[in-house]
């Protein structure tokens, strides 16, 4: 593992990042291009586990604010990171890694139970570990299920891919002159309100002293060289009162 800072990570992925240009489901040319860029850092040696949202094909909030029940929809969302988790699957192993499917809601045809001394094990002896059905609860997002993955696991990081390169204190998108944070401290990501995680998924790591990352997987290497501890888009650390 020369050259690489942390010796186990948990790599947060949305589901939208899943789809690439289309507008629903997989673009199979993006869990390709994930696949390119862990492969250096998992041959390495380096410990992976990855949490993937469902966002490209349910979100229950969405179905909750069309009237469907919250849990219901919420489960539907749980489901929907199944489906991502084994279409990651099945890319990562085409390209040589081995790989373990980890569900929270039982479904032992398709994905072995969240047990998390097997998870440890699995990691230990080289696979990535896929985290699906978010945390197993309805009213959880992924972001809080990858906070606690990555707290139980005992991560180095909680790195989390995103469409921009870093934290802004404003949408980068619709406001050009937005300023990056390079570093920034939770409490501060909590009352500013900032989109990085949601205020739990936050908590749980300032709690549990556990940096978060943000950064694009976009750019190109960008995964790698974080890992060989560049500095890399924003991270989220304890300030001097925390």
């Amino acid at each position: 593992m020369t050259g690489f800072t942390y010796k186990r990570v948990l790599l947060k992925l949305s589901g939208e990042a899943l789809m690439g240009d289309k507008e629903y489901g997989i673009d199979p040319a993006v869990p390709q291009r994930i696949a390119q860029c862990i492969h250096p850092a998992w041959e390495a040696g380096v410990q992976i586990a990855i949490v993937v949202g469902g966002g490209n094909i349910f979100r229950g909030v969405s179905g909750a604010a069309a009237g469907m029940d919250r849990s219901q929809g919420d489960n539907m969302g749980m489901l929907a990171t199944v489906i991502n988790s084994i279409a990651l699957q099945d890319c990562f192993e085409r390209n040589g890694m081995a790989c373990r499917v980890m569900s929270a809601i039982e479904m032992r045809q398709v994905a072995e139970p969240y047990i998390r001394r097997r998870a440890i094990r699995h990691l230990e002896k080289g696979r990535l570990v896929i985290f699906a059905a978010g945390t197993g609860n309805p009213y959880f997002t992924t972001d809080t299920a990858a906070a606690l993955r990555a707290c139980e696991i005992d991560a180095s990081v909680l790195m989390k891919a995103t469409k921009v390169n870093g934290i802004y204190d404003a949408d980068p998108v619709t406001h050009p002159d937005a300023k990056k944070f390079d570093t920034i401290s939770y409490a501060e990501v909590l009352n500013r309100g900032l989109k990085v995680m949601d205020a739990t998924a936050t908590a749980l790591c300032k709690d549990n002293h556990m940096p978060i990352m943000v950064f694009s997987m976009e750019e190109t290497e960008c995964f790698e060289r974080a890992l060989r501890g560049e500095h890399v888009g924003t991270t989220v650390v304890e300030g001097k009162d925390e």
